[in-house]
């Protein structure tokens, strides 16, 4: 008959623990990057289809593009944060 006891995850063959945490950060890091660059785009959108400010929507999107790119290879999330302040700065500065 089967054993009904807690199973041993840490003694367990072929558990490779810290491989999937590392497949876990890395999923989560993606996500975020993703989302700050996705709120960056629809930011640019809002600032070409609303305020008609085409070139600064373009502008917005290539700093997020860029941004997201050096965050997904250095796998740090500042440039993600500073393209959507720059996105929200200028949804600001085009709206008046």
């Amino acid at each position: 008959m089967a054993e009904h006891a807690a199973p041993e995850y840490a003694t367990a063959p072929g558990n490779d623990y810290v491989s999937h945490e590392g497949t876990y950060e890395a999923f989560v890091h993606m996500v975020f990057i993703g989302t700050l660059h996705v709120a960056s785009v629809v930011i640019g959108l809002a600032i070409g289809a609303v305020n008609g400010s085409w070139l600064v929507a373009f502008g917005v999107f290539a700093i997020a593009t860029i941004a997201a790119v050096q965050g997904f290879m250095s796998n740090t999330r500042g440039a993600s944060y500073g393209a959507l302040v720059v996105a929200l700065l200028g949804l600001a500065v085009t709206a008046g």
